[in-house]
């Protein structure tokens, strides 16, 4: 019977491993003043009828805090790449000089830092959910155990676990956010 808690055990940690990495996921798309490869994730290209990944079809870099370069490994691609960036809707406006894309990176107002400070705020949110979701899971899932006779103590202890490892989980979604709310306020 105890193999069965462990599988529960082993499964609901792995949930909330996920949720954590879907936060950090998240939390790389919300940008913070600098410029990043990872800001342009969320773009696709229309790359001979089919959508893909902007760093499939250009070499994204950085040069500096402020600028994103993109260099298209085939030259005709350079309007398609535009175009993908403006229908991204990110608020950049990319310039092409002919060999490369230039994105500048605008500075963060105060009210736009605020906003995505409640963005962040929101997807730790969501991950919390998450968590929690893992944990009224698991716990269903040691109530039909004890129901099918395994120890009422082992089933507590069990519970218990379940706990630990919601409040450990949830304590690092709490401090995931505070880093990320402490680099979006910096100026």
């Amino acid at each position: 019977m105890t193999e069965e808690i462990d599988f529960i055990l082993d499964s609901t940690q792995e949930s909330m491993i996920g949720s954590i990495a879907h936060l950090e996921k998240e939390f790389l798309n919300i940008r913070a003043g600098k410029a990043s490869p990872a800001m342009l994730g969320s773009v696709f290209v229309d790359y001979y009828g089919s959508a893909t990944p902007l760093s499939q079809v250009s070499k994204i870099s950085v040069p500096d805090a402020r600028t994103i370069t993109l260099q298209p490994f085939e030259k005709n691609m350079l309007h398609p790449i535009e175009k993908a960036i403006m229908i991204a809707n990110l608020g950049f406006n990319p310039m092409n000089n002919g060999d490369v894309i230039i994105i500048s990176v605008p500075p963060l107002t105060e009210d736009r830092r605020r906003d995505l400070a409640k963005q962040a705020k929101s997807e730790a949110e969501d991950a919390k959910i998450g968590i929690r979701n893992a944990r009224k899971d698991a716990n269903t899932d040691i109530k039909k155990l004890e129901k099918d006779g395994t120890s009422e103590d082992i089933c507590k202890s069990a519970e218990e676990e379940v706990q630990n490892l919601t409040n450990t989980y949830i304590k690092k979604i709490d401090e995931l956010l505070v880093v990320k709310e402490a680099e979006i306020m910096k100026v």
